[in-house]
């Protein structure tokens, strides 16, 4: 009878292991978060913009960067982790900028919040993680 229990006691003890083992694969393997972003000059109508990078500073440095090549005054417009972004350019250089979980969410959001400062809005940038 106690080797039946110890037998129990063990094929319990190894099925346990196993089920952390498994959960725990299962969440190492889990792909790490994107982020990306846009960044916008008021001043010289410029835009840079960035995408699958792996923390929100490094996607908001390369936007800045791609945007600087192009004019001065760049300021992030907005970011996203694991999701789309927008940018929405209207009279003036008025713009709104927004997030979404799709390309579609983003750019309603982003073209209403262009709206929120000028007319004429309609969409400069869009950019989607892969995530």
């Amino acid at each position: 009878m106690w080797a039946k229990l110890k037998l129990f006691q063990h094929s319990t003890f190894v099925i346990f292991m196993f089920a952390v083992a498994l959960v725990a694969g299962n969440t190492a393997t889990q792909a790490a978060d994107n982020f990306a972003a846009i960044a916008y000059s008021q001043d010289t109508d410029s835009h840079g913009w960035s995408y699958d990078y792996p923390t929100r500073g490094e996607a908001e440095a390369r936007a800045m960067v791609e945007c600087a090549q192009h004019g001065r005054g760049c300021k992030i417009a907005t970011w996203c982790k694991n999701a789309c972004c927008a940018l929405a350019v209207g009279r003036g250089n008025g713009w709104g900028a927004d997030w979404g979980r799709s390309k579609d969410e983003a750019q309603r959001l982003a073209v209403r919040r262009c709206h929120t400062n000028t007319s004429n809005c309609s969409v400069r940038r869009w950019v989607c993680t892969s995530r």
